[in-house]
């Protein structure tokens, strides 16, 4: 699929293509993907806000339904 069919996509297909491809990624045989040093930095900044009670969490399957309803208003 070239990069002009997936911006041609509906929204909503394109979250279930990422979804897919990320899904397909954590099943990787070859280990953890590389993460960048500044996401590491970002993560330990969000984990001291949730730990302070400065940061709201919602499951993956909340935060799903979320990302599609909002997907179908357009």
């Amino acid at each position: 699929m070239t990069q002009l069919e997936i911006a041609n996509l509906p929204l909503r297909e394109k979250l279930h293509l990422m979804e897919s491809l990320w899904d397909s990624l954590c099943h990787e045989p070859t280990g953890e993907p590389v993460m960048p040093s500044w996401h590491g930095e970002v993560l330990a900044e969000r984990l001291a806000w949730l730990d302070a009670g400065q940061e709201t969490v919602s499951s993956w399957d909340e935060a799903k339904q979320r990302i599609r309803a909002k997907a179908e208003q357009g």
